[in-house]
């Protein structure tokens, strides 16, 4: 009787033991938790916990991202490609709980003891493997209780430090955009001008808070000045601080340059080395002299400006390609013509032909043309309002880029 009552006082004094040992671990890997411990070390704690509390001999851990699953834990025998695992735990989904799987008809799966799927709700968050597991059959339930209490600790540290993650992540996205939006701000300069030689409305329609058009008018003297329209590929706080660059270098350079093609050829290089090829500008750039009546312009891969003028309308297309993408321009012609009074030029950027469910007959380069025959005498304000008025009621969509106008009278 003695013996029976020391036999049962061993066993619960083993028991009391182990829960201790359980307990501490979890202290420990709460600890660690609440310290924003690095994910790599936290998953370094679950298999020692694994290996030396639990004598746990063979050990796989997958969590899902992003509708895949990845295999973070791995120790003891032949390591399998992620694949195999992803496979077997397909075969195995219609399991809820622990499952003893060293019978099962698999060759990968008998090699392990029991497969553990996390789930919240319908969702698999992760999967266990656990193999080479020696515990006895009195402490089998309790040691699978707790392996998945403690993978259930981890897996939930683990998603809390994505979610971190993704909102320090979109405050990040926020302030930059915020930021763009502030420089964009400072680079457009006023929508409405006139004076004795010129009067220009300009319209500017970001697609989303921050876009990627730039417009300017610098007047040089009482007889000259100088406009430019461009688009910068890419959004955001980079593309924006391209473009204050930009703007800078070409003010600098109007001042003191009076040729066009070396204007140009300044800004590519300035470009090149700001951004290493990444990102490009097209633009449209032209001075005009109210003296001579002389109108100089290098379209730098743009869409053309068009120039009403006598009931034509012509596209100004000569210039060169793109700048920022080639350290020489492979060929670079400055386009020249005499402006008569009352002459109108429009420019825009290309997100005035690219709409939402457009087809292909609705709104093109030839009904613009014919618009600006139509249009061509209104005033630039006029002419701008009913041309975006014109081109929502064609395409009834909705605009998947910036829309800048930059309308010109010349007196």
């Amino acid at each position: 009787m003695q013996n029976i009552d020391k036999s049962g006082e061993d066993e619960l004094i083993r028991l009391l033991l182990k829960r201790q040992s359980e307990l501490n671990s979890l202290l420990e890997v709460t600890r660690a938790i609440n310290k924003n411990i690095a994910t790599p070390v936290l998953v370094q704690m679950l298999e020692v916990i694994l290996q030396s509390y639990l004598q746990v001999g063979k050990f796989r851990f997958l969590i899902e991202d992003d509708e895949n699953f990845i295999c973070i834990a791995k120790y003891g025998g032949t390591i399998e490609p992620v694949s195999v695992l992803h496979r077997i735990c397909t075969d195995l989904s219609k399991f809820k709980v622990a499952t003893p799987v060293a019978n099962h008809s698999d060759p990968i799966l008998k090699t392990y003891d029991y497969f553990i799927p996390i789930y919240h709700k319908t969702k698999a968050l992760a999967y266990a493997f656990i193999g080479d597991f020696n515990s006895s059959p009195e402490m089998l339930n309790n040691d699978l209780n707790f392996i998945q209490t403690l993978i259930n600790v981890v897996l939930v540290a683990l998603e809390n430090k994505r979610l971190f993650r993704e909102r320090l992540q979109t405050e990040r996205f926020e302030r930059e955009m915020e930021l763009a939006v502030e420089v964009q701000n400072m680079l457009v300069p006023i929508r409405i001008h006139k004076d004795d030689g010129v009067e220009i409305d300009a319209r500017y329609l970001p697609h989303q808070n921050i876009g990627g058009d730039y417009f300017d008018f610098i007047r040089l003297n009482e007889d000259e000045f100088i406009w430019c329209i461009a688009d910068v590929s890419g959004k955001g706080i980079s593309a924006a601080l391209l473009m204050a660059n930009f703007q800078a270098s070409l003010h600098a350079w109007a001042t003191v340059e009076s040729d066009l093609t070396n204007i140009i050829e300044r800004l590519n290089k300035i470009v090149l080395n700001n951004t290493k090829g990444e990102r490009f500008i097209t633009l449209f750039l032209a001075k005009y002299n109210q003296k001579t009546r002389l109108l100089n312009y290098i379209n730098a891969g743009h869409n053309p400006a068009i120039l009403f003028s006598n009931g034509e309308a012509i596209p100004l297309k000569l210039g060169t390609t793109m700048i920022g993408a080639f350290e020489e321009l492979p060929f670079l012609n400055q386009g020249e013509i005499d402006i008569d009074p009352g002459s109108l030029i429009f420019n825009y950027t290309d997100g005035l032909m690219d709409y939402e469910s457009q087809g292909p007959k609705s709104w093109n380069e030839e009904k613009l043309r014919k618009f600006v025959l139509q249009h061509g005498n209104d005033s630039p304000d006029s002419f701008n309002q009913t041309l975006l008025d014109h081109v929502a009621h064609l395409t009834k969509g909705k605009a998947i880029d910036d829309i800048t106008l930059l309308t010109l009278r010349i007196f």
